[in-house]
């Protein structure tokens, strides 16, 4: 923020203040039950941010560890295709076999021959690393049993990818087998904690593990991160069972759900509530809560509302409003969100705007900003990954494309997923790569048109967003006396409906009165605004 303060230009800070007005005040979880699936919704101040869903019934989630069967070795690639069982065979590369992948396969040797007596590596002969530009054929054949861990989901036509330098992930640290170090997440930036963390974890580290401490690992006590690296000790010694019973293509240890891995990765005291409508579920995640943050378990709440849980606290309607071709967003800009098989596409558009009094390069600047934000919020909740191409409205200055730049990098920050966003290019594009682990989600929003003619509309409840929009727009242009809108019967019945209707918290939250008038021959999703003069106010 610093060397945008250097161009000591009022307007661009005055947009950068007022799109940085933040700091997250409250994290929600609601948690959605279903027979075949589970949906997870994570609210950030009441706005959608991620939504996930959950199949009860898949077996192959990123994080999942298989003793898989070596079906066929590509030299060409320098990489070998893999059963796990999977429809479409996983993809194993040399680089992804991990330095010691030697010890792993003498281990999975050992346990299947019976010589390995115990899941513990402190009587295990370490065997040497393998070369970094070595050859895949010459570590691994045909037949061979290996251990592998998903690292991608099965997306399109491709099968997984794998990975055999396994890894198991707790809440503060991560176990990693046939190593001997001690690593430190980069974002624990004191000297002093990061070394009282290496101490402490070259302490209770077993023989022939090493450990990563992850950033919930800062201040914590040493018996807390003992007890931590005992429960992943724990899930290695029933991978190790699992391993002497199976012989190829068998799931011997099972990523946790993504409820945990939420809790696990994402838990901290922004959270104020967690509300979850299956009992079941409910006493799961208190316990889990209870275990690594007592107290604070009394946030969790049981769903028993006739109503829906997703509809009370309104994440059906931001679905309907997210997740389409088209992103409404504030003062009248929207987004269109193109997917291909190569990348994704997102266009940044401003939209009809009545308040255009400042100059278009001020304007391009403010609707950018808007959109740097929501684009971020988009990439967490669609999971999209790969490369992603965003097309800013062109901008002639370099000091507003630097800010906008540097405004998009801290959006960006809060996303857990890999990334990196190069600087705009002279053509005013924005180039992004982000981890892509699992297909993105993708919900269809488009509904059958009302008035019968057989295509498809985007989703009525959209109406809403886009006449509180308008209203705002008109309020701040100035110079209309009275604001008359014209709608649909049906439309007008629901925008009247109750005492608190959406025509009085439209008056709280823009000071003007709007009259609404029923119009008969208004196609169900057309409207019109008008002044106190009759005549129609046009955007």
């Amino acid at each position: 923020m610093q060397n945008v303060r250097t161009y000591r230009m009022p307007r661009i800070l005055g947009i950068l203040r007022d799109n940085n007005r933040k700091t997250i005040v409250s994290t929600e979880l609601i948690i959605n039950s279903k027979a075949s699936e589970v949906a997870i919704a994570l609210l950030e101040d009441g706005r959608l941010v991620e939504y996930q869903t959950q199949d009860a019934r898949n077996d192959f989630a990123v994080g999942d560890i298989y003793i898989g069967k070596v079906r066929k070795v590509i030299p060409g690639l320098n990489s070998a295709f893999v059963d796990i069982g999977h429809e479409k065979d996983a993809f194993l590369h040399y680089n992804d076999l991990g330095p010691q992948v030697r010890s792993l396969l003498k281990y999975i040797r050992n346990i299947q021959s019976g010589n390995q007596k115990n899941a513990m590596l402190d009587g295990f002969k370490m065997e040497p690393n393998i070369e970094k530009d070595g050859k895949i054929g010459n570590i691994i054949t045909q037949g061979t049993p290996v251990l592998v861990q998903i690292t991608k989901e099965a997306i399109s036509t491709k099968g997984p990818r794998l990975t055999s330098e396994v890894s198991i992930p707790g809440r503060m640290l991560v176990l990693v087998p046939f190593n001997d170090k001690v690593a430190i997440s980069q974002k624990i930036k004191r000297r002093d904690e990061r070394d009282r963390l290496r101490m402490v974890l070259d302490g209770i580290r077993p023989k022939g593990f090493g450990l990563i401490a992850r950033t919930n690992s800062m201040n914590a006590k040493a018996e807390d991160l003992k007890a931590d690296m005992d429960s992943l000790v724990k899930k290695w010694e029933l991978m190790y069972s699992h391993i002497k019973g199976e012989k190829a293509k068998a799931r011997v240890l099972s990523e946790e759900d993504r409820i945990s891995g939420i809790l696990r990765d994402l838990f901290n005291d922004s959270f104020t509530s967690i509300v979850v409508d299956d009992e079941t579920l409910f006493l799961e995640i208190v316990s889990a809560i209870s275990s690594f943050a007592p107290g604070r378990d009394k946030i969790v709440k049981l769903h028993n509302d006739k109503v829906p849980i997703f509809e009370k606290y309104g994440v059906d309607r931001q679905v309907k409003t997210s997740f389409g071709r088209s992103v409404p967003m504030t003062k009248g800009a929207y987004l269109v969100i193109e997917h291909t098989e190569a990348l994704h596409v997102i266009d940044v558009n401003s939209g009809n705007r009545l308040n255009a009094k400042e100059d278009q390069e001020n304007n391009s600047l403010e609707v950018n900003l808007i959109a740097a934000k929501e684009i971020a919020r988009q990439l967490r909740l669609r999971d999209m990954g790969g490369i992603i191409v965003v097309d800013f409205i062109d901008m002639v200055k370099s000091e507003h494309r630097k800010a906008l730049y540097e405004k998009l990098c801290e959006f960006m920050k809060a996303d857990r997923a890999r990334h990196k966003i190069l600087p705009p290019s002279k053509f005013g594009l924005v180039q992004i790569t982000r981890q892509r682990v699992r297909p993105a989600t993708d919900i269809e929003t488009s509904e059958p048109d009302p008035e019968g003619s057989g295509d498809t509309i985007h989703a009525p409840i959209n109406i809403l967003n886009e006449l509180g929009e308008a209203i705002e727009q008109i309020v701040k242009a100035g110079g209309y006396r009275g604001i008359t809108l014209h709608a649909h019967p049906f439309v007008a019945a629901y925008l009247t409906k109750g005492w608190y209707s959406q025509r009085m918290a439209w008056f709280f939250k823009y000071g003007r009165w709007v009259k609404i008038v029923p119009r008969d021959a208004f196609k169900y999703l057309q409207y019109r605004f008008y002044d106190s003069d009759g005549k129609m106010i046009k955007f």
